[in-house]
This record gives structure tokens, sequence and C-alpha cells, in this order.
């Protein structure tokens, strides 16, 4: 994700009217961002059961506890994973995790009053499901659900717990955990303990759902009379070495989704589960200072038959870098066995292996696992009793257990499990860790969406995007945090203008792909429609609010030009002079132009940071609103709010 504002920012307002959204189409409005990503599952893993009844697929499973989870980045999903396992090791529950998508609901008032089901939810965008929850979403919520029997109350017989990711700088946080919950009581189902709240916002996710599980258990246990054990490490998934099978066997899975790209023959439709490999038909520099980057990069999709409108976003399925994949191979003693050929299998009938196989360790760390993200406490805790020395163990136990050391030692810092894993013990090899503990605990790799910054009109075969390189420097850490997807588009860009072995900001990367077949410099990409969008009318005026380096500013001086007075463009440089001018300032110094063109119902756009710019944004123009119209504050409130139910206010913000 580019962090624009981390980095030496200048802030850009844009004030439009009507005419001038329909010449470029948003030819360059939107930057790169990475809020969201679709989660997508290998297409030749372990499928969910061929029933579609929840209840049933329990009952044949044996299972009396199931984890439901509304997903868009993974994050929800490995929490649901997370509880499940916790609630296996430590309490006996038979549990099983499942896609919200994967099942019905209306027989949910059929679910035993001895099982539990839990539901993990994340927020998407403004208050709305995750692309895997909208149906259960609607249907829950409805006015009137229809459920298998005719029992009043409908949900009288169902048992669960709740846990929400969300983030506080949106105005509806948490909506979807809370919204859910209301409507499953209402419907007479009894919530066992609080429902949890995690807020990304504030960065405090993990820390939130660490706070909420503990006494959630505790609740739980007392109803269900479930008796606490030593928690002991049960594997997910079997791993079997492949003897007679090499990395150039063609059955082996080198990294490809699915067995069509194995095979070479993939085709569409192209998607969050199939990928297509796009080439590169154009990359360079937007800025002009040596110190950073920022990409611009046009993707051709003209053999893909995928389609874009201005506003919606692009995923880039990226690689992790080589020197991580080196560090983490190394730290846990596989680097010798790096293209080992293995098979993996779900020991539990309602798991899902997260990547085809066979496949090799390289091709799982380096394709499929995010190991280059902050790691989290309770996954330390997991790994303590595998630790290769009793020092190490205790410190690990440490990490796992004291928030506050854990805080300084690791999150403080940003640090990876593998970078962990060095700093407890850097001597001995961690070769005690079941690999089947990392596949379990480490993320799956997820594409990164960056906002499409060209117009459709001008140019449907081909994808822009605009992205500023990350790489940041963190106190108490010997190199900088580095952006996984940022950097592997920089090299793409150093191998396309001739760099045989590009080598950004001190990393590799395999940019030729599994087998090579992404030779000729091309990524893997896929396509997801937004509701970002400019007015069908276009008589309609335009404000454009955006934060950025003042990218491509030939352009908008060329644009100033042939549109003379329909056009005017103001700029707030923010880090320049003694005092600082934001974009909200410059806001209010126009206010009153901007309240004559929302009476002339003009539509409202923020692209940017949500949690300082985008709010304070919303907060000005309330106020704008207010003092041009003599109205109360809270009434000007009503407006904006009035105005995002509308489309007429909309946000393509990160955090």
């Amino acid at each position: 994700m580019a962090q624009l504002d981390t980095l030496d920012i200048i802030v850009l307002a844009a004030i439009f009217l009507g005419t001038v959204a329909y010449f470029t189409k948003g030819t360059y409005w939107g930057i790169a961002k990475d809020p969201y990503a679709s989660t997508y599952a290998a297409a030749n893993g372990n499928k969910a059961g061929k029933t579609r009844n929840i209840v049933e697929k329990m009952e044949e499973s044996n299972k009396n506890c199931v984890v439901f989870y509304g997903s868009q980045t993974g994050t929800a999903e490995d929490y649901a994973s997370r509880l499940a396992k916790e609630g296996k090791s430590r309490f006996g529950l038979e549990t099983m995790v499942a896609d919200l998508e994967d099942y019905d609901y209306d027989n949910l008032d059929t679910l035993p009053e001895d099982k539990i089901a839990m539901f993990v939810l994340a927020t998407y965008g403004e208050g709305e499901p995750t692309d895997n929850a909208v149906d259960f979403y609607e249907f829950i919520t409805g006015d009137e659900p229809s459920f298998t029997n005719s029992a009043e109350p409908a949900l009288g017989n169902l048992r669960f717990v709740a846990f929400g990711l969300g983030n506080n700088t949106y105005e509806h946080y948490n909506s979807m955990v809370r919204n859910v919950t209301a409507s499953l009581e209402k419907l007479g189902a009894e919530r066992i303990g609080a429902a949890g709240e995690g807020d990304d916002g504030a960065g405090t996710m993990e820390e939130d759902f660490l706070a909420w599980k503990d006494p959630m258990w505790t609740a739980l246990a007392e109803k269900m009379g479930l008796e606490e054990r030593e928690a002991v490490y049960e594997p997910v998934f079997g791993i079997t070495e492949r003897e007679g099978l090499t990395k150039d066997s063609p059955e082996v899975y080198l990294g490809e989704p699915n067995k069509m790209h194995l095979e070479g023959s993939s085709k569409g439709p192209f998607n969050a589960h199939n990928p297509y490999i796009a080439p590169i038909a154009e990359s360079r520099e937007v800025f002009t200072v040596k110190d950073r980057n920022c990409l611009h990069m046009e993707i051709d999709i003209s053999g893909s038959n995928l389609s874009y409108q201005t506003g919606d976003h692009i995923a880039v399925w990226p690689t992790n870098a080589g020197k991580e994949v080196d560090r983490f191979l190394n730290v846990i003693g596989l680097l010798s066995k790096r293209d080992s050929v293995i098979s993996v299998k779900a020991l539990d009938p309602t798991a899902k292996v997260p990547f085809p196989t066979p496949t090799t360790y390289d091709a799982i760390v380096r394709y499929h696992m995010e190991i280059c993200a902050p790691v989290s406490r309770q996954f330390v805790a997991t790994l303590a009793p595998f630790a290769p020395t009793e020092a190490a163990k205790t410190e690990m136990s440490k990490l796992g257990s004291d928030k506050d050391y854990f805080h300084e030692k690791i999150s403080n810092r940003y640090l990876n499990i593998a970078q962990v894993l060095e700093d407890v013990e850097s001597t001995e090899k961690w070769t005690a860790i079941p690999f089947s503990a990392f596949i379990e605990g480490v993320n799956k790799v997820q594409p990164r969406y960056y906002s499409i910054s060209s117009s459709s009109l001008v140019q449907k075969d081909k994808i822009s995007i605009t992205a500023v390189v990350e790489s940041m420097h963190i106190p108490g850490r010997a190199d900088a945090l580095k952006g996984v997807t940022t950097n592997y588009l920089l090299a793409l860009k150093q191998k396309q203008h001739g760099d045989p072995n590009p080598d950004p900001h001190g990393l590799t990367y395999n940019i030729t792909g599994p087998r090579n077949k992404y030779d000729g410099v091309h990524v893997p990409v896929h396509v997801r429609h937004s509701n970002f969008k400019l007015p069908s009318d276009p008589s309609k005026p335009i404000i454009m609010v955006g934060p950025e380096d003042f990218l491509y500013s030939s352009e908008w001086e060329e644009y100033g030009k042939i549109l003379g007075d329909k056009f005017e463009l103001i700029t707030a440089f923010s880090r320049d002079g003694p005092s600082k001018v934001y974009v909200q300032h410059r806001l209010q110094e126009y206010a009153k132009e901007v309240n004559e063109l929302l009476e002339k119902k003009a539509y409202f756009y923020v692209c940017g940071d949500a949690a300082n710019m985008a709010r304070e944004v919303n907060t000005v123009l309330g106020k704008i609103i207010a003092e041009q119209r003599g109205i109360p504050e809270a009434k000007a409130e009503e407006i904006v709010k009035s105005m995002r139910s509308a489309n007429q206010y909309q946000e393509d913000v990160w955090s």
C-alpha cells in the first residue's frame, strides 16, 4: 500500500466543473491503495462439502462448533481459523471453519442447542458486507427471513458468539457485526459473551481480538459445560515428502494458482481465483527525486476479456522477495530442502489446503505465504514449545503472554515471523516447528488492490496504476520496512528498462514467475468493480479532493488550458513554508464556491488517507454547509450523511 501520508506529501485539491469529468473521465484520478483484497482460494485445494446444509455438514463430520467468516482481506478468515484451533486444543471442541458463501442459512433454526456458531465478520468499505458475506447479510437482516421450521422465535435454538473487524475512521464502524448480532438476537438467538469489535484504524485489531476471546471462552465454557485442558498442538495438515518427484516434474506446482496455469492453458474468466498473466506495456517513474520512487504502469488486458470502468480497482498478485524467502527457509532449517517436493493433505474433512499440491517448500513460501506481514502475539505463543533452546522457549513464552513486552520488542518494529525467530535465537535453527504450523498460522498471500488511474473510454485495453514504492525506516530495525507489492512492481519496471537482475531496495524477485511463464515482464492481475463512479448526468458539477505529490503536473496544466474557466485547480502544499496548509484549509477558503456547487447538486469525491485527511474533509464540509446556509451544524452533518447515502459523496480511501 502506498502510505502517502507517511512520506513527503504535497496535498492537491482539484475543483472541477461538469465537463472536465467527461473530458478526462478521471484519467489520473487514482493512487495506489491496499485496504482491501478479496480472499482467494486455490482452485486445486479441498472444496467445501457437496452439501450447502451446514447442520448436515456438521453432523456428517461430527462437529459441534462452526466458525463462519466474512472476509475481504483474509484477516477475518485467519481469526476464524485461530478460534477453531483454540477451541479444539483448549476445550476439545470439534470445530470447523466455514466460508459464509459456501452454505445456505435457512436451516440455522435446526442447529441443535448443544452446538455453537461463531461469526467473525469484517466490515468492508462504507459499512458493507464482504463479498463472500453479501447473501448471508441480506438474508439475516431482511424483513422476514424464511427458515426451515415455523418456530417462534425462529432462532430460539441458536447459541452464538461474534467478533467484528472494523476501522473507526469510517462512518459505519463495525456495522457488519453490529447489524448481524442485532438481527440474530431479534430472531431469538442467544449471544454468549460480548460481541467483540477490532479496530484497524487505531492499529489495535490484534490486541482487541485477544482481549475479546479470553472472556468469551470463559462465558462459553460456563454455558456449554466445557472443561479446559492443557493446549496441545494438533496439526490440521499432513505433509509428505514425495521422493519420486522433482521440481521439474510436470505435475508439481511451482507457484501456479490452479491446474490450468500449471498446464499452460489458462483461460477466463479471470477473477480472484484465476488471475490473468498480463503484459506490462509501459512503466516509468513519476517522481524526479532520487530517494523515492513513484511508478506509472500501463497493464495490457487486451487478450483477457477483462473490462473495467473508471473508478474500479486492479488486483496485483505479488511474489515475496527472494531475500525474505531465503531468510524464512534458513531460520527454520529448510534452505537446503527448498526444492524438495511435498504433498499437503487436510487431516480434517472440513479443512481446505490453501494452495495446490504437490509443490515445493520454496513455492509455498514464495507465492502462498504472507511471510512479510507483522506477526501476531498469539502465533508467537503457539511456537514457544518448539523453540530450539530453553532460553528461546522462555523468551517466546514471555512475548506471547506480555502485551507490553511484545509491543516493545516485536510489533513496534513491525517484525515478520522469520525476523522474530532470528531475533529470539539466531544461532540455532528452529527445526522443531512443524511446517504445518506455518501453513496454519501464517496468512495466505492476498492480491493487492490499486485504484485504476486511467480512463476506460480513452484506453479500454490498458489499465494504469500510480504507485508510490514503500520503503520506510522504522526505529529499532536494521533494515527498512519495504512494501511487498510495490517493490515487486519496481523490479518489473527495472527489468523492462534493461536491468537483467533488478534489485530494488536490496530485494530480489523471481519476476519471471513459475517455470519462467511471466518472462517478457508480465504480472498476474484481475479486476474488481467498484461503486466509486462519476455521475451518470454529465451536467452535474464535480468537486474532487485528494492528497498526493504533484503528480502529472504538466497534464493538469494542459487540461486547464483546454477547459478554460470550466476547470479550476487549487493546490495546498502542506510541507512548504513555515506554516502547514492542508486541503481542508483550502476547502474552507473556498467555502462560498463549494456551497454553491453543492446547491447545484455537485458530486463530491475524496481520495486518500482515511484516518486524517478524509475525516477532516468530512468535518469541514459540514461546517461549510452550516455556515453558508445559516443552519445548525447537526443539520449540516445530516445533509452530508444524506449525500453519502445517495452516492453524491464518495470516498476511495485507505488507513
